[in-house]
This record gives C-alpha cells, structure tokens and sequence, in this order.
C-alpha cells in the first residue's frame, strides 16, 4: 500500500505544498486545516485522485479536536509513515499591551501545545509498528528572540527543544523526530512582512528540499542552509553586537484587535 503523510495547516502555504510533494512522490494524503473547505478546493483544482487523499477538520488550538482528528486518520486511512506538525501562527506583540498577551498565548497554543497534541495519537501505534517519522516545523526565528516577534521567536525556539527532547525519548525505538527550520518562505504568513527577508524561498521549492531532508533520515535541517549559517553567526554575536545590529529594524506587525 502507498505510504501515508498526516499534514497540519494544509489549507495553504508550506503544507499546502508539502501535500503536493508527497501527492507527487506517490504517497496518501491526510490533510488538516481549520478551513477544510479550502482544502477541498484546492484537490478538486489539482484533480487530486479522492481514493489517495482524506480531509479532516480541525483546530489545532484544541487539544481534543486536534487529537480526534489524528484518530480519525487512523481509523480511516491507518497509521501514518509520517506526520508533519506544520500549523502555526504569527504576530508582532508588545509585552505593555494586555491584549497582546492573549496573542502571546493563542500563539504557545497552536504553536507548542498543538504541535505535541498532533503527535500524541501517533506516537504508541508508530512505536508498536517499530517505525514511522515525526516532523515538526520549527522556525530561525527560533535561534535568537528579534524585538516585536516574541511570541513567535519563544514559540519556535520552544519547538526545536520540544522535538529535541522528544527525539531522545524515542531514540532506538524506530520511531525519528525530524526537526525542520525554515528561513523566509514565501506564504502568507510572511507576505505582510515589513523588513527585508534574505534567501526568500517559494513554497514548493521548500517543499521539495524538506522532502528530501525527512526521507533522508535527517534529524535536524534549516532550509535553505544560508539562513542556518546567517542564524549560527548571530547565536555566536556577544549580546552588545546582537542589540546594535538589529537596532532600527521594523518589527513584526501586530495583530489588530477590534
């Protein structure tokens, strides 16, 4: 039977395309998105054969209707090869504004809680199979906090140790944990953007790179690997140096709120 690949916030952007990849490559497609519809859509678009594909609907945000869905898929469709946390969100917030901190948390909420609650149902069937992938999307924006993007910086940084950790707890068992680190992609999510965002990647050229990365058994991979150097050079840059250089540079819009 074709493998499978379970895909977080398929609706659009890099799950979207990573759902295309692996539709490419052959594999069975279980997508998940708040807005299904969307989904619907765009495989209707692409004449996607309905005996290769399955949608659910689903709030990453809610532990219970995220786990649901990844019990759906496996009642459904079995258990995946391979599932990718990709759902995420972003905003610019200012700690001295109350509502801002609501954004903080709705962001922890899709963005750590969700990403573990997409893993949970998988975990002890993937173990009693001896094998399957577990991917998370993680971020640069993870390697060191940018003023106005700190609820997104925490969030991803908290990703790569969450997958981190998860992966030492798996290891031997025939189940990996793949840490994916985008740079700049090219989706929506970075569309309103206001600064400038260096090695800008297409979607589907992303798509195609990760990929290659998961089959390979990489564990860890920022992508494209310009962005990983760029993010060591600023890991290593002494504090006063860090401050200076991004002194000035436009912050990440905020959410508006009514």
């Amino acid at each position: 039977m074709e493998k499978l690949v379970f895909i977080t916030g398929a609706s659009s952007g890099i799950g979207q395309a990573l759902a295309w990849r692996y539709y490419q490559a052959g594999w069975r497609l279980a997508l998940v998105a708040r807005r299904a519809d969307q989904i619907e859509r765009w495989a209707g678009e692409h004449a996607l054969d309905r005996q290769r594909y399955a949608i659910y609907g689903a709030d990453v945000a809610d532990t219970d209707s995220i786990v649901a869905a990844g019990q759906a898929c496996i009642a459904a469709q079995g258990v995946p090869d391979a599932v990718i946390a990709n759902a995420g969100i972003s905003a610019g917030v200012d700690t001295s504004v109350r509502e801002d901190i609501d954004v903080l948390a709705r962001t922890f909420a899709v963005n750590n809680v969700g990403l573990a609650a997409t893993f949970q149902p998988f975990v002890a069937p993937m173990l009693q199979r001896g094998s399957g992938r577990l991917v998370g999307i993680a971020s640069v924006a993870g390697v060191r906090g940018l003023p106005g993007h700190g609820a997104y910086c925490a969030s991803k940084a908290a990703v790569i140790a969450y997958c981190e950790s998860l992966r030492g707890e798996l290891r031997g068992r025939g189940v990996q944990v793949v840490t994916l680190c985008p740079g700049y992609i090219d989706t929506p999510l970075t569309q309103k953007n206001r600064y400038g965002m260096p090695f800008l990647m297409s979607a589907p050229a992303f798509a195609d790179r990760a990929f290659r990365a998961i089959e390979s058994g990489a564990s860890y991979r920022v992508i494209p690997w310009q962005m990983g150097v760029i993010a060591r050079l600023l890991r290593l840059l002494p504090n006063p140096l860090f401050d200076r250089a991004l002194k000035g540079r436009p912050r990440k819009q905020r959410q508006q709120t009514p």
